[in-house]
């Protein structure tokens, strides 16, 4: 057997489900080029291209990206202006796309704070993939993991108040059915880019068995060769079974022509 084969009979069982990145570096990635910080959230675009086109061709079941937290309403006002307008320019043009690899694109978190424009926009987006079964694109859009479990709370707690159930009755079960993504698998795979060691908030309910892959490089230079690393850092972790990035991209690729 061909130690691609090897790693293809390994790393097949426990490749990820779920994973969910937290884009960071966009603004430092900016200034060390002498640009503005919105210079970067439009190079990190391409990024984000990179990372649903590898997910998708590995068959991940679902990518869950970071791309706005409900404590970046305290940004700069201008910076937050021109993250709606690029949210709004990069919805226009990349749902078709989406649409046509069969990509069902999500938006998690509070909406109703964005315009209703915005609202709109993101609601026809999902409309348009809502059926197709091929990766389920998760973009987290004022949103907050503590967010998250206290609406959760609040569903059930309404239930109680209502006398439909009875409060002894809540279990974590019940809980995680009312939070958000309750529908695909947990995450098994956090990403942190940028280089900061921490969870920032982000579907903190979601992560409580992750892997967590931290790494220095800024999201924009985030591309497949770095995805794929990440990936061979959860497959060595969950296999005890040491493979390289490089294994990864060969398996997956045989698999895109097998």
């Amino acid at each position: 057997m061909s130690l691609l084969a090897a790693v293809g009979d390994c790393a097949n069982s426990s490749l990820p489900r779920h994973v969910a990145i937290i884009m960071d570096g966009n603004g430092r990635w900016a200034q060390n080029r002498g640009k503005m910080r919105v210079y970067g959230h439009k190079a990190g675009v391409k990024s984000v291209r990179e990372a649903v086109t590898f997910a998708a061709r590995a068959k991940i079941e679902a990518l869950t990206l970071f791309a706005f937290s409900s404590e970046n309403w305290r940004r700069p006002e201008g910076e937050v202006s021109a993250l709606m307008e690029l949210f709004m320019t990069v919805l226009g043009s990349e749902v078709k796309k989406l649409h046509s690899n069969g990509i069902r694109l999500k938006v998690i978190g509070d909406t109703a704070r964005f315009s209703e424009r915005l609202q709109a926009k993101i609601a026809k987006a999902e409309a348009l993939t809502a059926s197709n079964q091929g990766l389920t694109l998760n973009i987290a859009a004022n949103y907050g993991g503590q967010w998250d479990i206290a609406q959760a709370a609040r569903k059930l707690a309404r239930a109680v108040a209502s006398g439909e159930l009875a409060a002894d009755q809540i279990d974590e079960v019940m809980l995680g059915r009312e939070v958000c993504m309750a529908d695909l698998p947990p995450v098994d795979l956090l990403i942190r880019t940028g280089g900061d060691h921490r969870i920032s908030n982000f579907v903190l309910w979601q992560l409580a068995y992750a892997e967590l892959y931290f790494t220095p490089v800024l999201w924009p230079d985030f591309n497949e060769a770095e995805f794929s690393e990440a990936v061979a850092s959860f497959v060595a972790r969950e296999r005890r079974f040491g493979c390289t990035g490089e294994q990864i991209r060969e398996l997956i690729a045989e698999q895109q022509t097998g």
